[in-house]
């Protein structure tokens, strides 16, 4: 089985961007014990900034893969174009958020991802991650 994670705006920074929100460790850390843990699935990783980069990668990922697990960040909130990604891929895709999005702005309160996701996993800190590739098994 092949998982795609991909993650958004400012992701990159994990582990140094407002820890009291979004913790102390970085991604790459914990996505080597997500691939040890599920070991033997196959899970592939992708990080942009960028939205077009985000559009392409779900695109590529979403006709090879089994499944995407995808946090936009603020991409969430904004991008029509993510949406129609998500909709027009052949695998199932869960929405992740490592902080409760409901705790915070008003803005954050809407997912243009949500209604085309398998399930959207919310507040749960990085383990978030954790529960949505279990969602594939």
């Amino acid at each position: 089985m092949k998982i795609a994670v991909i993650n958004g705006p400012n992701l990159n920074l994990l582990g140094k961007r407002e820890p009291e929100v979004y913790g102390s460790q970085d991604f790459e850390t914990y996505l080597n014990g997500l691939k040890e843990e599920f070991d033997p699935l196959e899970i592939d990783y992708f990080q942009s900034n960028v939205e077009g980069d985000l559009i392409t990668a779900i695109q590529q990922y979403g006709f090879s893969h089994d499944g995407i697990v995808l946090n936009a960040g603020a991409y969430t909130h904004t991008s029509i174009g993510i949406a129609d990604a998500v909709s027009a891929i052949s695998v199932p895709v869960v929405e992740v958020h490592i902080s409760n999005t409901y705790t915070r702005e008003t803005f954050r309160h809407q997912s243009f991802i949500a209604p085309n996701a398998k399930g959207v996993i919310i507040g749960f800190g990085l383990a978030s991650y954790r529960l949505a590739i279990r969602s594939f098994l």
